[in-house]
């Protein structure tokens, strides 16, 4: 009888352990994910930047011609 519960004490005693460490291995990796989250939303917010730089280097002479459209019509009013 005394020896099943001092096997029972050693098993609940490495099952603890095993969940601590996978309690911990999680945490890790969600605080991984986090960071890994936020620099993925640089790099997107990087890459819009890019091409709204492009669009508006390629659609340059037509953002003009609208844009002298608006300040005349601003103007005759």
């Amino acid at each position: 009888m005394q020896m099943t519960k001092e096997c029972l004490k050693k098993s609940w005693l490495i099952v603890c352990q095993r969940i601590l460490a996978v309690k911990t291995g999680l945490y890790r990796q969600l605080k991984d994910q986090r960071g890994q989250g936020t620099t993925e939303y640089a790099i997107l917010v990087g890459v819009l930047v890019v091409i709204a730089i492009l669009a508006i280097v390629a659609f340059r002479p037509k953002l003009e011609l609208l844009w002298r459209s608006i300040t005349d019509a601003i103007e005759q009013l």
